[in-house]
């Protein structure tokens, strides 16, 4: 598992948890990918008129596509087992720190539910949802999204004697959480029209072809 010496830096993806109202790096508030994926799956859903319409609103775009990430990170405890004395945590509970620290993702902290509870047991009548940190992907400086967590699982596949996970492939589903989510004047839609802007930046770059190069020298 250990990187051979000379290799380049390889940079990690990871999801960076901010503070809802401050939109701050929350403490321990960063969760780095131990190794990037080897693919990372995107869907563009695209919002137009529906079919039927009016025909003069044939080409008209409703908003930014729904976009969707699926990837399978992988979390392995062979390295820091290699060396126990300076990896006591992993030597003691193998990886279900960092699985822990995944799955914290979405779950309401238990001072929230404990909250809730107490108001509740005082006869609130309506108990506002638990409000999340607001969760960025990052992948590369490029991309950098403002997303919510739609589906996760955890396959884990190799244990200690003490029955602590040793190895485990970890499926996320995100979606992007664009200006139709997010209010477009905050912090929340600075980001994704960052993000957004980006896009158009990269897409300038690329050298677009002619009408030649399609084998044709004009439009019917």
């Amino acid at each position: 598992m250990s990187a051979f010496p000379g290799s380049p830096r390889v940079l990690k993806g990871g999801i960076v948890l901010l503070d809802p109202d401050s939109f701050t790096v929350l403490a321990n508030g960063i969760i780095v990918m131990q190794y990037n994926p080897d693919t990372l799956t995107r869907t563009l859903k695209i919002k137009g008129v529906e079919e039927g319409g009016d025909r003069s609103e044939a080409l008209r775009l409703t908003g930014p596509p729904v976009e969707t990430f699926k990837l399978e990170a992988e979390i392995d405890a062979a390295d820091q087992l290699e060396h126990p004395d300076e990896n006591q945590t992993t030597a003691r509970y193998g990886i279900t720190p960092q699985l822990a620290a995944l799955e914290m993702l979405v779950y309401p902290s238990s001072a929230a539910l404990q909250n809730n509870f107490a108001l509740s047991q005082q006869g609130t009548l309506e108990i506002m949802p638990v409000l999340a940190p607001m969760s960025l992907f990052v992948w590369s400086a490029t991309r950098i999204v403002p997303v919510r967590l739609t589906e996760f699982s955890i396959t884990e596949e190799a244990f200690d004697p003490q029955l602590n996970p040793l190895r485990a492939k970890v499926s996320l589903g995100l979606r992007v959480l664009s200006i139709d989510d997010l209010f477009f004047s905050d912090r929340g839609g600075g980001l994704y029209m960052a993000y957004q802007r980006q896009k158009e930046a990269l897409a300038q770059l690329y050298r677009y072809g002619t009408l030649g190069d399609l084998g044709i020298r004009g439009l019917p």
